[in-house]
């Protein structure tokens, strides 16, 4: 199997019916792990057991940032190469961004509360973020109103690669300016700042639910495929009724009149 061949929808659900069924084992596995050393880790001496939200917190904002990146990918794909599978892994990524983006944001509030006293603020990491998931929900309606799915894939891909603009944006607005939210304390230059009780268990729960990304959308991907081709074949079956039906409509014509000139 090479990467030619996943450009084939046919070999490509072939191989994804084989892993699927590892990948999904894998990631409840680790889940199952990161959960644990997430209810285990001690707390906070500042924040108390509300830092515990940060296991959920991260991984979704994280995955929030990567998807679009995904689906970025796949918008120079549909552009640039033409590459067959390209629009089914930016559609199919689309509803799973949105949904991690909406956690963040709920995880978020919810982390904020106590140390904010509000559940909001307009600052620049969280308003970036809020439209992160206005855009996830704009490309989503983009291609539920385009009829045409070739002009739909277009006009979705150049969204997107123009949306990405807004990816370093979320990731250095803690720099750039003055926000809540504090600096990176695990990628950053100078190595993580977190303490290893936390970052553990942190990490286990980005590897699981980065897994949890690939699972999903792969199995989106499929039933994205399996969806065009039952189009694909509903089209083709009602082409096939309206020609029969204008020939049909055409010899009894023909057969009438030449009783009406006999």
């Amino acid at each position: 199997m090479t990467l030619t061949d996943l450009a084939n929808p046919t070999k490509f659900l072939a191989l994804t019916a084989r892993i699927l069924p590892w990948l999904a084992g894998v990631t409840t596995i680790l889940l199952a792990i990161g959960l644990y050393q997430s209810a285990m880790a001690p707390d906070d001496y500042q924040q108390g057991a509300t830092v515990k939200i940060m296991f959920i917190h991260v991984p979704n904002a994280w995955l929030s940032m990567f998807v679009w990146g995904v689906m970025s990918v796949a918008a120079l794909g549909t552009l640039v190469w033409r590459h067959p599978l390209a629009d089914v892994a930016a559609k199919a990524a689309a509803p799973i961004g949105a949904a991690f983006t909406f956690l963040a944001l709920v995880t978020g509030s919810l982390w904020g509360r106590p140390m904010w006293g509000t559940y909001w603020e307009w600052d620049a990491r969280l308003t970036s973020v809020l439209i992160l998931f206005l855009m996830y929900l704009g490309l989503m309606a983009l291609w539920r109103a385009v009829e045409d799915p070739s002009r739909a894939a277009r006009a979705a891909a150049v969204l997107t690669l123009v949306g990405a603009i807004n990816i370093p944006i979320i990731k250095f607005s803690v720099d750039w300016w003055n926000t809540l939210h504090q600096p990176a304390s695990v990628f950053r230059a100078g190595g993580p700042t977190l303490d290893k009780a936390f970052l553990w268990p942190l990490l286990v729960m980005a590897i699981a639910f980065s897994l949890l990304f690939i699972t999903l959308h792969l199995a989106a991907m499929r039933n994205e495929i399996l969806r065009r081709r039952v189009r694909s074949l509903q089209m083709m079956q009602a082409s096939r009724v309206s020609f029969t039906s204008e020939v049909g409509g055409g010899s009894q014509a023909t057969a009438s009149n030449e009783i009406g000139a006999a």
